[in-house]
């Protein structure tokens, strides 16, 4: 397979990273059950507006919705990415960075390294799952403590029975687990090696088991922005996986999704729900990063086509028999938004507004011009699907300079009703409740 070139950045446009195009329209313009996209835009050099990563001020804290209160659950983390709650009440969270392989050498790959440092994306990796235990009921983490270490990039968890399944970068391992246990030192046992290196371009592989235990659906994102390394490196990739945990066979579950991320079981119908990333550098106001239900043996577009049968004319040859069975996703949550986090509402008590629908955490664009995402939203659900538009959850992570103080990444509903938030740029964990 042939890509047409990228437009990638050469040394004018390091002098020159404050240039490019802007969004024309609102970012509400690409949110919804149903939106009208506009034509892409692609210019000599791309849009690159990136928010400097700062954390907050001792008392700085991002502001909730009206009706809600957010204080911190814990403080003083690294890189905290993904959350999972465990039977007895205990918050696992997986503090997890990544530094890309193949960057080095180039100028694509020094601008890379440059601004997701910038960012707070890049850097070296804790490696651990810690966990956090508010004993006394205050909703605030008093006991903390190494609950797994020596992992490689973690991100999702899954309990089932008395087994734990964490996803790294590369692989799903297991171990055995205990009620109450706060550590765990035995050594991993490996269930089956996931899509990594060279690149490992989008890296975080998410979990969750089906309802008997039997499957773990696994999210693994591309190894590119639209397949320019080729697609050798593509294999089993932009897709989710559906693992056998006794056997560790597997299959694809659904494909042509270009980085999903969240995954969530919708309580009403019972289905398989994602987040995903879309593709860059069709400007500001593409393609909306989107939430969808994941149909078995779906095909979702990435990388000849987007939101549906929208071609990308730089991905060369086209597939145009695929296309013609590309899913429209059921909501658009904003271009370049980097929806990362998704909980569905069941078992919170923040409120009637609340009561069905998705929790999103978006981690933030780069990609446009001005920013979008940085927040995390609520989408409400009639029925068992997307019905209105989203609400806003917390807000306040872009200071008055465009700074980021945080970026909202991992979301979970607590057995207390609350919902934990991970912000890896603030290295904390919040907790929103109502007043």
């Amino acid at each position: 397979m042939n890509i047409k070139p990228l437009l990638i950045p050469t040394f004018v446009a390091l002098t020159l990273v404050g240039c490019g195009e802007s969004a024309k329209n609102d970012i509400s313009a690409g949110i919804g059950e149903s939106i009208t996209l506009p034509s892409p835009v692609q210019t000599t050099i791309p849009t690159v507006h990136v928010a400097k990563a700062i954390g907050w001020t001792a008392d700085g804290k991002p502001l909730a919705a009206s009706e809600l209160s957010v204080k911190a659950f814990a403080k003083s983390l690294v890189h905290p990415r993904w959350l999972y709650q465990l039977p007895n009440g205990d918050i696992l969270v997986a503090e997890s960075n990544f530094m890309m392989q193949g960057l080095d050498g180039s100028i694509k790959g020094w601008f890379a390294k440059h601004f997701l440092t910038k960012a707070g994306a890049i850097g070296e990796s804790p490696n651990r799952i810690s966990l956090l235990r508010d004993t006394d009921g205050d909703g605030v983490a008093d006991v903390k403590s190494t609950f797994l270490a020596g992992l490689y990039s973690p991100f999702g968890m899954a309990l089932i029975g008395n087994t734990f399944y964490v996803a790294n970068a590369d692989s799903i391992v297991s171990f055995p687990y205990h009620e109450g246990d706060t550590s765990i030192t035995v050594a991993p046992k490996k269930l089956i090696d996931l899509p990594g290196l060279p690149l490992n371009h989008h890296w975080t592989k998410n979990i969750i088991a089906n309802n008997d235990g039997s499957k773990l659906y696994v999210s693994v994102g591309s190894n590119s922005n639209i397949g320019e390394n080729g697609m050798d490196i593509e294999v089993g990739r932009a897709a989710i996986w559906e693992v056998d945990t006794k056997s560790g066979d597997h299959r694809i579950f659904a494909s042509g999704l270009r980085n999903p991320n969240g995954l969530a079981w919708e309580p009403v119908n019972k289905k398989l729900w994602t987040v995903v990333n879309e593709r860059d550098e069709l400007g500001s106001d593409l393609v909306p990063d989107y939430m969808t239900s994941v149909q078995d043996n779906g095909f979702y577009g990435w990388p000849y086509s987007y939101y549906g049968q929208h071609i990308d004319t730089r991905v060369q040859p086209q597939n145009p028999e695929l296309v013609a069975k590309a899913i429209v996703p059921d909501y658009a949550l904003g271009s370049h938004t980097a929806s990362l986090g998704l909980a569905a509402a069941t078992g919170n008590k923040l409120g009637a507004s609340f009561a069905q629908g998705m929790f999103i955490g978006q981690h933030g664009s780069w990609n446009r011009r001005p920013y979008s995402g940085y927040k995390v939203i609520f989408v409400p659900f009639t029925n068992g699907k997307p019905s209105g538009k989203p609400i806003d959850v917390l807000t306040g992570f872009i200071d008055d300079n465009g700074d980021a103080q945080g970026r909202p990444v991992g979301v979970l509903v607590d057995k207390s009703g609350g919902l934990l938030v991970a912000d890896d740029a603030g290295n904390t964990v919040w907790r929103v409740t109502t007043k």
